[in-house]
């Protein structure tokens, strides 16, 4: 089978589509222009989709080419035989290449290798090929050479066992009977290193649970316990499983002479070769799992976080709170120009609340404030009490919200942060970004190292190259999807941008604030070292608000232009008129001119737009009635029709990103402390992180409160992503306070008191 065939068998896409992803890939297209403006060489294939395929391609890739290594060093070795290149060949893992690899690859000395030197090679196979035409140990006397140091028969029989042990770990088939019989049978035992010391991980002194059923969290878990030195962590199998398993691949006849030979150094192949291995591997292999699902997680969280909604037209106090030096706030318009900045301190130990409503009074009114941002750190409660006293006494029609500041402090002290604002300290910036933050989530974040957003769980502890991958396609996908305002976003923002680099991204900037404001998406083609191939995947990710061109402002790629203004012109629409379009005149006008002969499946042929809404007054109809129409369309106008939805999606939508604005998060004013809790107490709050076992809840006090996946629905849930996200308000209630901790178990499953 080949890669093309295994591929369009795994993801259930045709060969075709595979045949046209990879031959797009291999011109170095990206996977989001790939994504959004190649649907008709792909057959409509998603973002997604593409970079799993794109990782599965680089794996069988590496596959082949091991293939052919492994083939080669074999026949150097002149031991290739046609059976075992065959076997090589039909291998679908990298690991059953390395075990047919494993006994012609160059060992350092072993037990094993002594032996053979020792000359005793021909006794060992004689043994377990049971060839022999004597007694073992007439058959050992033939093999005692004093210059060879083996000086009696069990001298020899020693070193013929060592040779068959080596055998046995070396076959391929005993391999990978290993690996499913620890799976299925063997249990990881976890014991503390010091039992009377309390740590994190006081569950696992005494613990143990069947490798095929512990849950990937528990596994990063015990991972670093054992590398914190709090924890010893072994596999536990019963001997007897392996020592038939091996038995029943080999098939050794027990009355033949040499089988007890073949015995004892099957059980010191196993306890000294094979079970060292196969735990590692098994470990390894837990480990990846995890890591793996751990990466994707967070993968999403982060997702989630960047697409979160911003909120438009935000006129806003950010406060970064602190004890004391005092909370750091910066004023900011809606586009999120600096206007003002200084200090207040309404906490500890100064607690001059009198002064700081003074400040928010003075900013408000001079800079027509509408909303207060508070960062969620240290201190955030007591500034968020002050606060929401102050607007309650005030009057003003002001309302505030807590931001997750996760991040802020890496972002502000970076090398980025003080190109940017050279002149602010570190405190005014991170209260800047907690501001902008609010008003445009993606634009700010892609400024953090994505690992520091604070999403995720172990991310320290997993695979750094995995996670800054994932990341980077997380952000890479997010910022193509939205798009980004030419005029206005940063090289940090640019440089995730479809065919931009770090180098072009400074250099359309620098083009910007020489030349002024893009009027016109070619103008691109004159940013130094952006190429006619960096042009083509970067145009159609890259908007201009109030462009010559309406069509600029939207994500129509320059190449469907004339594509674009023939099917406004057929429609009878002004291009200059586009934004003033309603998205159901849009509709009305495709189905009116193009509906007319596809009516059959709404029940009868229709002649006019007045017989149509009689028929079909459901939304749903007239949805499958745009959908025929635009079929009928595609066809009639010689355009693809994945292109062709495209272009109407982006004309209906006149160029508005993908994310709405957020809604209003709320928290109770009574609640600003553990102290404040109560079990039963029913809280509004917003979910902050989503892990394996649950999700983590901000309800209004220091730290988050969680969520067990046990409780957070009636039915059963795989995974607390399967009904909830970052970013998500949600209603829930406290079921138990560990004050010493300063730990809050909530339930979802609210129960309201009678």
């Amino acid at each position: 089978m080949t890669i093309i065939e295994r591929l369009a068998s795994e993801f259930n896409i045709r060969k075709g589509q595979v045949e046209a992803t990879l031959g797009l890939i291999d011109e170095g297209n990206t996977i989001p222009f790939i994504a959004r403006y190649r649907k008709e060489a792909t057959g409509g294939l998603d973002d997604e989709v593409l970079r799993e395929l794109f990782q599965r391609l680089t794996y069988l890739r590496n596959l082949e080419e091991r293939k052919e290594e492994v083939i080669r060093l074999i026949d150097e070795q002149e031991k290739l035989t046609d059976e075992l290149k065959t076997e090589i060949l039909n291998a679908e893992t990298l690991q059953k290449v390395e075990d047919l690899y494993k006994p012609f690859k160059q060992k350092k000395q072993t037990r094993a290798t002594k032996a053979k030197e020792k000359g005793l090679e021909p006794l060992a196979l004689d043994i377990y090929n049971a060839s022999l035409n004597t007694s073992v140990i007439d058959a050992a006397k033939a093999f005692i050479n004093e210059e060879k140091e083996v000086l009696t028969e069990e001298d020899a029989l020693a070193g013929a066992r060592d040779i068959i042990a080596e055998i046995l770990s070396d076959d391929a088939k005993i391999s990978e009977s290993m690996r499913e019989l620890f799976w299925d049978k063997a249990k990881l035992v976890t014991e503390g290193v010091n039992k009377e010391e309390k740590t994190a991980y006081d569950m696992y002194y005494e613990y143990d649970e069947a490798i095929k059923t512990i849950p990937n969290h528990r596994v990063l878990a015990i991972n670093r316990g054992e590398k914190e030195k709090a924890l010893k962590v072994k596999l536990v199998i019963e001997p007897q499983y392996a020592e038939d398993t091996i038995l029943s691949i080999i098939n050794k006849d027990e009355n033949k002479e040499g089988y007890e030979e073949i015995l004892t150094a099957l059980r010191d192949s196993y306890k000294r070769l094979i079970f060292p291995t196969v735990e590692r591997e098994i470990r390894n292999k837990l480990t990846d799992r995890a890591e793996e699902e751990a990466v994707k997680v967070f993968a999403k969280n982060t997702e989630k976080l960047l697409m979160s909604p911003g909120v438009k037209n935000a006129r806003i106090i950010a406060m970064d709170p602190g004890y004391r030096t005092g909370v750091k706030v910066a004023v900011i318009n809606e586009t999120g120009k600096l206007l003002a900045y200084t200090t207040v301190y309404p906490t500890k130990p100064k607690e001059d609340i009198a002064g700081t409503e003074k400040v928010l009074d003075k900013l408000i009114e001079k800079f027509n404030i509408n909303t207060i941002v508070i960062g969620n750190g240290t201190a955030s409660r007591e500034t968020e009490e002050v606060v929401a006293n102050y607007l309650k006494k005030a009057n003003k029609d002001v309302k505030y919200t807590i931001v997750n500041e996760a991040g802020a402090s890496v972002y502000s002290a970076s090398k980025l942060a003080s190109e940017e604002y050279p002149d602010l300290d570190v405190a005014t910036r991170g209260a800047m970004s907690l501001g902008r933050r609010l008003q445009d989530p993606l634009a700010e974040l892609v400024k953090i190292p994505t690992k520091s957003i604070g999403v995720g769980q172990y991310q320290h502890d997993i695979n750094q190259k995995n996670l800054e991958e994932a990341l980077d396609d997380v952000v890479e996908r997010a910022v193509n999807t939205v798009g980004v305002n030419l005029n206005t976003a940063s090289p940090s923002l640019l440089v995730h941008i479809s065919g931009v680099n770090s180098s072009i991204a400074k250099n359309i900037v620098a083009y910007r604030e020489e030349n002024g404001s893009f009027s016109d998406r070619s103008q691109l083609k004159k940013v130094p070292k952006l190429g006619p191939k960096a042009f083509e995947q970067c145009a159609g990710f890259l908007r201009i608000e109030e462009g010559n061109n309406p069509l600029d402002a939207t994500s129509v790629h320059p190449e469907s232009y004339s594509a674009a203004k023939d099917i406004l012109a057929t429609l009878d629409i002004d291009i200059k008129k586009l934004k003033e379009l309603g998205g159901e005149e849009l509709t009305d006008k495709i189905i009116e001119k193009f509906g007319v002969k596809n009516q059959e499946r709404l029940g009868k042929t229709t002649k006019s737009l007045a017989d149509l809404k009689k028929l079909a007054p459901k939304k749903e109809n007239k949805a499958k009635a745009l959908e025929d129409a635009i079929d009928n369309m595609a066809k009639q106008m010689d355009i693809g029709t994945f292109t062709l939805r495209d272009i109407i999606g982006e004309i209906r939508k006149k160029g508005k990103d993908h994310i709405e604005e957020a809604p209003d998060v709320v928290f109770r004013k009574d609640v600003t402390a553990i102290e404040d809790l109560e079990i039963g107490m029913i809280l509004d709050g917003t979910i902050r992180n989503v892990v394996d076992f649950g999700v983590f809840v901000d309800i209004g006090i220091k730290n988050d409160g969680l969520v067990h996946i046990s409780e957070m629905s009636n039915k059963f849930i795989k995974h607390p992503m399967d009904i909830v996200s970052v970013g998500d308000n949600v209603k829930v209630q406290i079921i138990n306070i560990d004050h010493g901790r300063g730990k809050v178990g909530l339930t979802m499953k609210v129960k309201e008191k009678k």
